[in-house]
């Protein structure tokens, strides 16, 4: 990322001071909002910037890229955010709207988990830059608080333990995670982790060999990938109405 370095350096030290404890104390969420113009305004730097993460990654976002999208000095965009951190939370949250189940939940909790689950797996294929933002805490805004509400209330239809609850979550939570991002790094967005190794001589003299019995028929048939992501929500969910389904 550019951003940390993108603050001018006219800019007075004590504001940079008094940015620095509103940072560590305020999330961005809580704190006023800069005056509105025309082309600026909070939501339309935030939009600017999931545009072009969307279209070139998070590495291309930055202050100076965002003031010449919206044809404004760069200057002003610090009367909306003081720095990056604002700028990836506000961004984080934005796109936590779109996993947002519209009105009532389903009732089954299956349905319930599988729709919100369908939803992160949309979201993180439309944002790939999402991914660079796994391990990184942020601050959760609204629409985040409301997604984890959401997938908690769904949960607790199994159980009312918190930890099972959480465990729950973070089963179907790591498989999203690990079929999306695997969509995103592999060929023509094959889910597998085979894809095309067979083609590679040194690969193929092995396997001439006899060596490898069970890999062999798998390589054979041209499967590289799991390609349906329903079926191993599916199998996980089986798993966990075999522990939980009874209890409720």
């Amino acid at each position: 990322m550019t951003i940390d370095g993108d603050r001018p350096s006219g800019t007075p030290e004590r504001y940079q001071r008094a940015g620095d404890r509103k940072r560590a104390t305020e999330p961005v969420w809580s704190r006023p909002r800069g005056g509105r113009r025309p082309k600026l305004s909070r939501e339309a730097i935030v939009a600017a910037a999931i545009a072009i993460a969307d279209a070139e990654g998070l590495d291309a976002v930055s202050i100076r890229r965002i003031a010449s999208e919206l044809g404004v000095r760069a200057m002003s965009l610090y009367t909306h955010i003081d720095a990056k951190e604002d700028l990836l939370d506000l961004m984080h949250d934005e796109v936590a709207a779109e996993v947002l189940i519209e009105g009532e939940l389903p009732a089954d909790w299956r349905e319930a988990l599988r729709r919100i689950a369908d939803k992160e797996r949309e979201t993180g294929l439309r944002h790939p830059w999402l991914f660079q933002l796994v391990g990184r805490s942020p601050r959760v805004g609204p629409n985040g608080l409301m997604h984890a509400e959401q997938v908690f209330a769904a949960a607790s239809r199994l159980t009312d333990d918190p930890r099972e609850m959480l465990a729950i979550v973070t089963a179907i939570d790591h498989y999203m995670l690990g079929y999306t991002l695997r969509a995103h790094h592999s060929p023509e967005g094959e889910t597998g982790a085979l894809g095309g190794i067979e083609e590679q001589p040194y690969v193929r003299s092995l396997l001439a060999d006899g060596r490898f019995p069970h890999l062999k028929p798998v390589l054979d048939a041209g499967i590289h990938a799991q390609e349906d992501f329903q079926q191993g929500l599916t199998w996980i969910l089986d798993g966990i109405e075999r522990e939980y389904g009874g209890r409720r």
